[in-house]
């Protein structure tokens, strides 16, 4: 490239941004075609920053730059490597002291020209134009000014003034000041990337366990004086011949994974997003095995060298730490003969403790949970765990004192949640229990959990553990209540570790989970009845959500087939706990007050057959009007102003409504028994979040599918609906509804909200004319990458009275208008339906009747354009409905 032909500048430029690119280009494609591996990675980025070099020399060359200039890399650029979509981060350096002399008008342009022409060839570069006192200057002001200036690299120019910037850069430069702000940056960091390096879709140069945490290293590292590269780390001894071997292993990983993103997506992206992970996971010659996708097995490789990446930052750190502020030789105070107290550090006596003595590996962990005023791990501590790791073996797994230990761990009166975190950092949880470091950077594709298998397992311990902290009784007081009867919590935190550890093996992850706690309680000793009970959490772990959210709670034989399942208050008490927990450790999204009061509902109506009271529904609807009467008392309404609409109405009504619905019903509805029009009320949901919707109207043939689409088009996603018709031909639907813009603090936002749909929804449903095509809503990227195949299942209930039809697919808005539609196209009629929504898939379950149901060729006609409607690119069928959908 440095050969120059007599040519115009322009003719110049554009023969040089032909050189620049076509080279560029075929650096990536050599780089594609060859075998994927680090070493390859290695000289991609290599080739690349020379590649960027030359052209840079060469437009300095070109642009007239004055004699005592100086050109620099700085940043990443600085490092001698170069991504196929990184920044070229450039220092201009002028000679003379103070500030730039910018009147100067041929600096001006020759500045200009240089930078124009960088642009021009395709050098997308980030440029500061600066003298050594202004870089100076900035640099005491501005830590991440220092940083950049830390990797500078001489590119062309003066080196006189290249050394002078050096020294006085390197001179402004506080050890001790700049390794705080670069721990204080790092932490503000991963707590932006969710403090995980298990992200679904992490970022693999910010995420923590990211390239970006091994930079830190370096940058504290050269501003100490410790050492510019992992080589010189080592000759400090910073890192062990062993760290140094497994740090480059895991670099190299990652940065393996971003040359080959940023060369398949053609643009600067550091995020392994979904929409990429399969494409990248193919470069590499990954083939899917069983029951994984091509992407799970690439982002398996991704997850444990970001672990490991993230175990030897936080040593070299502590230990880069010790050696700046001199806390090596802090005293210690003894703990016992194997552990001391450095400052709130947790140190090992000796460096080979752990080969010598492995059962002192799990006492680190009790001693974290029992020792007031220890925090963390010391630097030293985290190394011999780390060198330790192979010796983990299976006779460290079947020591009996090993296993004990691990019990004691469990059974401590509190420290399970740091503890096993701690743990699973380490590698130690996944060494200790085999069945655990299969699932460890699991993926999850399912659309509503958002962490790793081995991620969820430890929120789902952690929210068992907070159950028990009254300090937390304020989140769910039901919960704390039941935990503070329960008297052996360390069964839940079994159970909760054990839940879904069978996950990715195919089969039932429920019934393969029960198996493998059945063996882990009988090889750590634990008692028949606590292991049977541990075994049913593990194998029911998904029965009461399943229960709650799908089923007809009004239905006496629901209740009674699950209390029949639990058989006894203790069982159930565990189950709810459990379920709680988990469904909260799914995703923060998943969780809301509606699936709090579904389950709290099927406890509580459980409970009461478990303790002798047979399900008697006469007995508890007229205790419910009762109730209902009580309350219209409350809000001085007459005596009798319930029965006009009581007398219309049938059993099921009250057997499917609190006194409270029943109460709000009537106070809403007493004079409006035979209206003409429909009558909308809505109100703040007594569980806290949403609205509750009242619909009062002449029944219609299309008045379900009207309602779901004003709801549609209004943003409102529905939770449930109650659906019922009276004995004189009304409607009468109750619906729970959520709306995303507003939350339950929020007053005014609700009350403007509920004038909308108590005006809105009236005028919907008096229009005339067929039912408007529902929208086509937009699927998100996850659902594009990871879709799930569309499912109906159409069968009659255990009694032979009625259908339930189940419903599975992505979520997406207008799905429930278009499946309304369907059902009224066919005569189907609507008694029940149960709408739950888990992060973006959709499980919804109906209870239907119609004559369409009793003939195989019209099921089947309904379940074909039901699965049209569904799938997140049908295109649904007109219209034409033609009786009630009651």
């Amino acid at each position: 490239m440095s050969a120059v032909v007599q040519e115009s500048p322009a003719a110049g430029v554009a023969s040089l941004r032909t050189l620049f690119r076509d080279g560029k280009a075929a650096l990536v494609q050599r780089f594609l075609q060859a075998r994927a591996s680090a070493p390859e990675a290695a000289r991609l980025t290599r080739a690349l920053a020379r590649h960027a070099d030359k052209a840079l020399l060469e437009l300095w060359q070109r642009s007239g730059m004055p004699p005592g200039a100086a050109l620099v890399a700085v940043g990443g650029y600085g490092r001698g490597e170069l991504f196929p979509h990184s920044d070229i981060d450039v220092l201009v350096l002028l000679p003379g002291g103070g500030e730039v002399d910018h009147a100067n008008d041929a600096l001006r342009a020759a500045v200009g020209g240089f930078i124009t022409a960088c642009w021009d060839v395709g050098l997308e570069i980030g440029s500061s134009v600066r003298t050594v006192d202004e870089c100076v200057n900035e640099a005491k002001a501005d830590v991440t000014v220092q940083t950049a200036m830390i990797e500078a690299r001489f590119l062309g120019g003066s080196r006189r003034l290249y050394r002078n910037f050096r020294q006085a850069t390197e001179a402004v430069v506080d050890p001790l000041h700049f390794l705080r702000a670069k721990t204080l940056e790092m932490r503000q960091r991963h707590v932006k990337y969710e403090d995980t390096p298990y992200a679904l879709e992490p970022n693999c140069k910010e995420s923590p366990g990211g390239l970006r945490d091994l930079q830190v290293v370096i940058w504290v590292a050269r501003a100490a004086g410790l050492g510019r590269n992992w080589a010189e780390l080592q000759a400090k001894g910073l890192l062990t011949p062993y760290e140094l071997r497994r740090l480059l292993r895991h670099e190299g990983t990652i940065k393996l994974i971003r040359a080959r993103l940023h060369a398949i997506a053609d643009r600067r992206e550091d995020r392994l997003v979904f929409d990429l992970q399969t494409a990248v996971a193919e470069s590499f010659g990954l083939k899917p095995a069983k029951g994984q996708r091509v992407s799970e097995a690439l982002m398996h490789r991704y997850y444990w060298a970001a672990k490991a990446v993230q175990q030897l930052n936080k040593i070299l750190m502590l230990n880069i730490e010790e050696r700046v502020t001199g806390s090596e030789n802090q005293p210690m105070r003894p703990i016992n003969e194997r552990f001391f107290d450095r400052g709130g550090l947790l140190e090992v006596a000796r460096d080979d403790l752990y080969l010598t003595d492995r059962s002192a590996i799990l006492e680190t962990f009790l001693i974290y949970q029992q020792t007031p005023g220890i925090k963390a791990l010391s630097a030293r501590t985290l190394r011999a765990l780390y060198v330790a790791r192979d010796t983990m073996d299976g006779e460290f797994r079947r020591d009996p004192r090993v296993r004990a230990q691990f019990m004691q761990i469990l059974k401590e009166p509190a420290g399970q949640t740091h503890a096993f975190r701690l743990m699973n950092e380490t590698s130690v949880l996944g060494r200790t229990l085999w069945v655990f470091r299969r699932i460890v950077g699991r993926m999850q594709h399912d659309l509503f959990h958002v962490y790793t298998v081995d991620q969820h397992i430890l929120m789902v311990l952690r929210n068992v553990r907070r159950f028990f902290i009254p300090e937390h009784a304020h989140e769910y007081p039901f919960c704390s209540q039941l935990a503070s009867q329960w008297d052996e919590p360390y069964i839940l935190y079994v159970a909760a570790l054990f839940h879904d550890v069978a996950k990715g093996r195919g089969g039932d992850h429920s019934t393969l989970g029960a198996s493998e706690v059945r063996r882990f309680c009988r090889d750590h000793r634990i008692e028949r009845d606590d292991a049977a009970l541990i075994e049913f959490l593990v194998r029911h772990h998904l029965t009461m959500s399943h229960i709650a959210q799908k089923e007809d709670l009004s239905d006496p034989d629901v209740i009674l087939r699950f209390a029949k399942q639990v058989e006894n208050p203790r069982r159930l008490a565990a189950l709810y706990l459990l379920t709680v927990a988990d469904i909260r450790g799914t995703s923060p999204k998943v969780w809301n007050a509606w699936k709090g009061k579904l389950l709290e509902d099927l406890y509580r109506l459980t409970l009461r057959v478990l303790g002798g009271a047979s399900p008697n529904m006469d007995a508890e609807i007229e205790a419910r009007k009762l109730e209902a009467r009580n309350l219209l008392a409350l809000r001085s309404a007459l005596p009798g102003t319930e029965k006009p609409l009581w007398d219309t109405l049938e059993v099921s009504y009250f057997a499917r409504h609190d006194a409270t619905e029943i109460a709000w019903h009537a106070r809403s509805l007493w004079r409006h028994v035979k209206t003409t029009v429909p009558v909308v009320s809505a109100r703040p949901s007594p569980v806290g979040e949403g609205l509750q919707v009242l619909v009062y109207s002449p029944d219609r043939a299309d008045l379900f599918a009207r309602i779901c689409g004003y709801f549609d088009g209004a943003g409102l996603s529905i939770q449930d609906a109650k659906i019922h018709t009276s004995r004189a031909g009304y409607a009468l639907d109750t619906f729970q509804v959520l709306h995303p813009a507003y939350d339950a603090d929020d007053a005014a936002g609700y009350r403007d909200l509920i004038s909308l749909i108590e005006t809105g929804m009236v005028k919907a449903l008096q229009a005339e004319g067929p039912l408007p095509e529902p929208s086509r809503g937009r699927v998100s990227r996850r659902v594009r990458s990871f879709p799930i195949t569309p499912r109906v299942s159409l069968r009659p209930d255990e009694r032979m009275q009625h259908w339930i039809l189940s419903v599975s697919t992505s979520d997406r808005s207008g799905l429930l208008y278009g499946i309304a539609r369907v059902l009224a196209r066919h005569h189907v009629n609507l008694q029940l339906a149960k709408i739950s929504t888990l992060g973006e898939r959709v499980e919804d379950t109906f209870l239907v009747d119609g004559a369409a149901l009793q003939h195989n060729r019209e099921q089947l006609e309904i379940e074909s354009e039901l699965l049209d409607a569904i799938a997140p690119q049908a295109v649904a069928a007109p219209a034409t409905p033609a009786v009630s959908l009651r």
